[in-house]
């Protein structure tokens, strides 16, 4: 892993969040959410171009520190690595966003294990392990804020293809659900952020942008700075889980009355039209 860039001495007196897959959209967002609340910044992302560029931005708008750390989280050392480099700049973390991930497009069957293991260890693994090494410290200084970013595919039955994006995504919320009751009273604040269909890079990388948009009405998407922000707010008050907009909400409340059989039915047909044969 390369070294990471320095984040200077003058930003020590503030708190610090680390945000994974800070290189564009919801990461991105908040990044310069938490800077606009007074936060330094340790962000991390393959695409260590995009991550200077951002923190330069951050810079001039809010004069808040960045520490830039290219990283893979695929790579199963990764999430050691960055605490490591976090700890060699003198920092704690006091605020941890967990947002990298992406989508494996194709069935289950015709994807190749590699895929799904890498998909796994940055969705899953390394959330976990980031999470576990960073919440003690939060709990001895009673302060600390998880934002697990999950999705309302978490929320509702699984789909055809992409077939373990779901599965992870629900358990993000559950994940979150536990940590949230077992850090209650401690100044530890955990939320899941389920948002919907997100105007970011998301459907770009896994190419599916046209049918997606195609398929589905613009009312169904919101912007990465309104899903951040709602995620930022929901982690203060401390709610469990936060939905972004009222389409999403009702979505997901449906979806715990409507029985399962006929809510795969409906995705199934949805589902097909977004990501094709």
């Amino acid at each position: 892993m390369p070294h990471a860039s320095s984040i200077g001495a003058f930003g020590l007196s503030r708190r610090l969040a680390l945000i994974t897959g800070a290189s564009s959209g919801i990461g991105a967002a908040m990044a310069r959410v938490y800077a606009s609340h007074g936060y330094d910044l340790a962000l991390t992302a393959r695409r260590v171009d995009r991550l200077h560029h951002l923190a330069d931005d951050i810079r001039l708008r809010h004069g808040i520190e960045s520490l830039v750390i290219p990283a893979d989280l695929a790579q199963r050392e990764a999430p050691a690595e960055i605490l490591a480099q976090v700890e060699a700049n003198g920092r704690v973390v006091d605020a941890l966003v967990n947002n990298a991930g992406y989508g494996v497009p194709g069935t289950y069957g015709g994807t190749g294990w590699d895929e799904q293991q890498a998909f796994l260890q940055v969705l899953l693994v390394a959330v976990c392990e980031l999470t576990h090494k960073t919440l003690p410290g939060m709990l001895e200084r009673r302060f600390g804020r998880i934002v697990n970013v999950a999705s309302l595919a978490g929320l509702i039955p699984g789909s055809p293809g992409a077939t373990l994006y779901g599965a992870t995504k629900g358990f993000l919320v559950r994940f979150s659900q536990s940590l949230h009751l077992e850090t209650q009273g401690t100044g530890v604040h955990v939320s899941a952020l389920c948002p919907g269909f997100t105007y970011s890079e998301f459907h770009d990388v896994n190419g599916a942008r046209a049918r997606v948009t195609e398929a589905t009405p613009t009312w169904l998407w919101l912007g990465a700075d309104e899903v951040a922000a709602a995620g930022y707010e929901a982690a203060e008050a401390n709610r469990p889980i936060c939905v972004t907009g009222a389409p999403n909400k009702a979505i997901a409340a449906l979806a715990k009355i409507i029985p399962d059989e006929w809510s795969m039915a409906l995705i199934a047909t949805h589902g097909g039209r977004i990501r094709g044969p």
